[in-house]
């Protein structure tokens, strides 16, 4: 294919982008592979240079845009490293049509106006908004039930990072692929979510639920903080996701007590044995994910106000319904990731104002900086996805 070429290739899946970001259909990484299933033409490079010139369109565009060709002309204006895109635009075969007259390129910026209110309000300066749109690395978790950190053999060199087991990889690594990953010897879990799950402090033979287990990746970090002693519960609404957990923990060598699949509304119902009993519940809610703009920079286009709204009343639910499990002396640590004060450290104020027999006992944790009752990660600062981390006691 020709750079023309792959430039109007790019518009065309933006536009797709665009329209699925207005009705919350398909990701943009599913709508590229469906792209490219449909046009087997394009070769390898052809392919990694249109998914760069979408996600780089993608992360300069704070409004969503009017359409494909504007992100795309405000790529080629905004960034000295595409003004080579512009001068494409000449109605060549296959390529994109000639600007007209007075055609405008698409608002730049980190996020649509009313969301970049709400990250000042929460404390972001430009620096770590900035650093939200950044390329995420590529970090795994040394699965210790079966191995340890200095003693794993990888196909590439790979940098120690902060948590115990963390492990930092060159971008592109093909993980998945690696004999060391079918034998569940690593897990590609971000360095973030590794210390997220550090900050629950399990320990073997206790009892821990993790409320909002998802397909279990913090589930199997937790099977490994507790050495598979003792009963751990991972329990989620999503069916689909949930499926997932058992073949992933049989890889790992994890061994999980139980699986509960909530029904929304009435998660309580399903979890009514466990009230008053768990020694630790860690509640990973449902976030609008502003700290993980970084894997879906088209997250910060389908937010809207009043999904923020819906997001942060189910977040204090699951508080109340995690709170009601932990055992008198027992522990819960709420996270989200998010760098929304209303997602994080407003949420856990509103907790302990409305529990006073709760009381904040942030984690010890190698990096992040305090925020309220807890703790934030941020890119920028940290080089982790953004989260914010809180640990609560019971007396």
């Amino acid at each position: 294919m020709t750079p023309a070429a792959r430039i109007q290739s790019a518009i065309e899946v933006l536009d797709a982008v665009i329209a699925a970001a207005r009705t919350r259909g398909a990701p943009a990484d599913r709508l590229l592979a469906d792209w490219f299933k449909a046009h087997r033409f394009a070769g390898s490079k052809d392919k990694r240079a249109i998914r760069e010139l979408v996600y780089d369109a993608i992360r300069i565009c704070g409004p969503v845009p009017a359409s494909g060709r504007a992100a795309m002309l405000a790529l080629s204006r905004e960034s000295e490293a595409h003004d080579w895109i512009e001068p494409m635009f000449d109605g060549s075969q296959y390529g994109p049509t000639k600007i007209a007259p007075g055609e405008q390129a698409a608002e730049v910026g980190y996020a649509p106006e009313w969301l970049e209110d709400r990250l000042i309000a929460s404390g972001l300066d430009e620096e770590e908004a900035a650093a939200l749109l950044d390329r995420a690395p590529l970090d795994v978790r040394v699965n210790r039930l079966k191995t340890k950190r200095e003693a794993i053999e990888l196909p590439v060199e790979a940098e120690e990072l902060a948590a115990p087991d963390a492990l930092r990889l060159p971008t592109g690594a093909q993980v998945q692929q690696w004999e060391a990953f079918e034998k569940g010897l690593v897990e590609v879990q971000d360095l973030g979510s590794q210390l997220a799950c550090a900050a629950v402090g399990a320990q073997p033979g206790e009892s821990v639920i993790d409320l909002c287990a998802g397909a279990g990746g913090k589930t199997l970090a937790l099977a490994a903080a507790m050495a598979n002693r003792g009963t751990l519960v991972a329990a989620d609404t999503d069916r689909r996701r949930l499926s997932q957990l058992g073949p992933r923990a049989e890889r790992a060598g994890a061994e999980i007590g139980d699986t509960v699949l909530l029904d929304p509304g009435r998660e309580a119902e399903a979890l009514a044995g466990w009230v008053n009993a768990a020694d630790r519940v860690l509640i990973d809610a449902p976030c609008s994910g502003t700290g993980t703009w970084r894997r879906n920079p088209e997250a910060r286009w389908r937010l809207t106000p009043a999904e923020l709204e819906k997001l942060t009343a189910l977040q204090a639910r699951l508080l109340e319904i995690g709170a009601g499990l932990v055992r008198p002396g027992g522990s819960l640590t709420y996270v989200v990731c998010s760098l929304l004060d209303e997602e994080g450290a407003g949420q856990v104020e509103a907790f302990l104002a409305a529990n006073p027999e709760w009381r904040a006992a942030p984690p010890e944790l190698p990096l992040g900086t305090a925020r309220g009752a807890g703790i934030r990660l941020t890119p920028a600062h940290d080089g982790t996805d953004g989260f914010f981390i809180a640990r609560l006691e019971k007396a």
